[in-house]
C-alpha cells in the first residue's frame, strides 16, 4: 500500500499493524507513506493540480518493477469483498506485486491514474484517509481469508 500522509494517529497505525500482522500468513503487506505536498492555507484549483502531480511523480517513483498499480478512486469502479477476492486471485496468479494507491486530499493526478492497471472504489461515502487505510487493510485481509477458506469472512 502506498498513502499520502504521516504522522497519523495512533489508532491508525495500531489497526493497521494488526490486520497486518494476520496477513503474514497468507501475503506480504508493506506501508509506503509519501509525504503529502506542502499546501497553503487556501489554494487554487491550479495549485490543488501540481500538489496532486507532485504527489503522482513521488507515488510513480516509489513503485519497484512488476508491480501492478491499483489506485483507490472516488470513481472507481465498486467492488464487493468476493469481487476484490477475485481480483487479488488474478493479480497474484499472474505473480505480479500489487499496489494499492490512497491518494493526497485533492485526489490522484491524470497521470498517475492513466498508469494504473485498474481504479477502484471502497465506498461512494467520503471517506477520512486515515480511516481508508483502515478499512483497506481489513478488507485485504477478508478477501485473503475467502482466497484461503479461513472463517474470517462470514456472510
Amino acid at each position: 500500500m502506498i498513502a499520502v500522509g504521516h504522522k497519523m494517529p495512533a489508532w491508525v497505525k495500531t489497526a493497521y499493524v494488526d490486520y497486518e500482522k494476520r496477513l503474514r500468513g497468507w501475503v506480504p503487506a508493506e506501508l509506503v507513506e509519501i509525504a503529502p505536498a506542502k499546501r497553503a492555507k487556501s489554494y487554487s484549483d491550479a495549485q490543488a493540480l501540481q500538489y496532486k502531480k507532485d504527489e503522482g511523480v513521488r507515488i510513480l517513483s516509489a513503485l519497484k518493477l512488476r508491480e501492478t498499480l491499483i489506485c483507490l478512486e472516488v470513481t472507481g469502479k465498486a467492488l464487493s469483498t468476493e469481487d476484490l477476492a477475485d481480483h487479488l486471485s488474478g493479480w497474484m496468479a499472474q505473480g505480479s506485486d500489487v499496489v494499492l494507491v490512497i491518494g493526497g486530499a485533492d485526489g490522484m493526478s491524470d497521470e498517475l491514474l492513466a498508469q494504473a492497471s485498474a481504479k477502484i472504489s471502497l465506498s461512494k461515502l467520503t471517506l477520512p484517509h486515515q480511516l481508508v487505510r483502515v478499512v483497506l487493510i481489513e478488507q485485504i485481509y477478508r478477501a485473503m481469508s475467502l482466497i484461503n477458506n479461513h472463517p474470517y469472512h462470514r456472510v
